[in-house]
């Protein structure tokens, strides 16, 4: 939505719910794009302050083969903005998605940028492959390998240990095979043995199944 448009929404939330505190909504890095630090500061005014993005990533390799439509200095700028104008916000990351073998990195660079940010909470879902879907085809055809279930929690281990800001980490969807939730960086070492304990005594064929029984991720 436009400046105009979410100004006239917010407003008119506030004419009927007179007792309404804060509006939350999704968002992506190109709805912040396209509106200038005043007008995000406007509508931080009027009640707007619960951005849940879905980044999915901080690394441009990965950004690129998920057709996000910004890279990571995009994300940086950004958000930046948000925080300038004080409208708190909140990420999605997804382990899996960047292929096989491409966990550490995309974990490295995801944690390196989140850093330089000011993300309320970071959510992570794993990456499911649905019938019909343009990913899947794509796995189908050899374009691109599926990363296994013991690779998706070392991925997860290595966002964890290295972000470097206080925030809250919720890996508790359905997605993940082990659900986790830390406050970092007070909880960083328990949350990284609790996953390494399922890495050392779950076989990987049982995780696979888990994964291969989700009909949905609601």
């Amino acid at each position: 939505m436009s400046y105009e448009n979410l100004k006239l929404r917010a407003l008119t939330v506030r004419d009927y719910l007179i007792k309404c505190q804060t509006m939350s909504m999704f968002a992506s890095i190109r709805d912040i794009k396209n509106k200038e630090v005043w007008q995000l500061r406007k509508l931080r005014a009027m009640g707007i302050n619960g951005l849940s993005i879905g980044v999915e990533s901080g690394d441009g390799e990965t950004l690129a083969l998920a057709n996000k439509g910004y890279t990571a200095a995009d994300i940086l700028e950004q958000c930046r903005k948000l925080d300038e104008a004080g409208i708190e916000y909140y990420f999605v990351y997804m382990t899996g998605l960047a292929g096989k073998d491409g966990g550490y990195r995309n974990a490295r660079n995801s944690a390196e940028l989140f850093s330089q940010l000011n993300p309320y909470f970071v959510s992570v879902d794993s990456l499911t492959l649905f019938p019909d879907t343009e990913l899947c085809q794509m796995a189908q055809q050899g374009l691109f390998v599926p990363v296994e279930e013991k690779e998706r929690i070392r991925e997860l281990q290595i966002l964890i240990n290295n972000l470097n800001i206080r925030t809250h980490l919720f890996a508790n969807t359905v997605s993940n095979f082990t659900p986790v939730t830390a406050y970092l960086p007070y909880d960083r070492e328990k949350v990284t043995s609790e996953l390494q304990y399922v890495l050392d005594n779950t076989d990987e064929m049982e995780m696979r199944k888990y994964r291969n029984n989700l009909k949905s991720l609601g």
